[in-house]
């Protein structure tokens, strides 16, 4: 098994543990999009936004998979939902990159 499937399997299971690890999640999504699997990254961003709508850098991986994936009305929300999030949270920095990320797509 290489490093990546290795990776994969060892966050899977960290999740079978703790199906609310929303760090392990996000570490998996960003695993399984770098091994190819980029529809099953999307669900599990989806999955942390959807516990956790404050877990702001799953805003920005998530539009970014989205725009690869043509999704462009998906990401645009993300975006925006993001910069909501980051403006309430006061995270200059995630606002303007969300900012950005999402001017570049117009």
């Amino acid at each position: 098994m290489d490093k990546s499937n290795l990776r994969i399997e060892m966050l899977r299971q960290y999740l079978a543990d703790d199906p609310g690890d929303d760090f392990s999640e996000y570490a998996l999504a960003l695993e399984l999009e770098k091994a190819g699997n980029r529809k099953d990254a999307i669900t599990h961003l989806e999955n942390i936004l959807a516990r956790n709508s404050d877990y702001l850098a799953a805003y920005f991986q998530c539009g970014k998979f989205y725009e690869i994936e043509n999704e462009t009305l998906k990401a645009t929300a993300c975006y925006t939902k993001g910069m909501e999030v980051a403006q309430r949270q006061g995270n200059t920095r995630t606002l303007n990159e969300l900012r950005s990320a999402s001017e570049m797509m117009d």
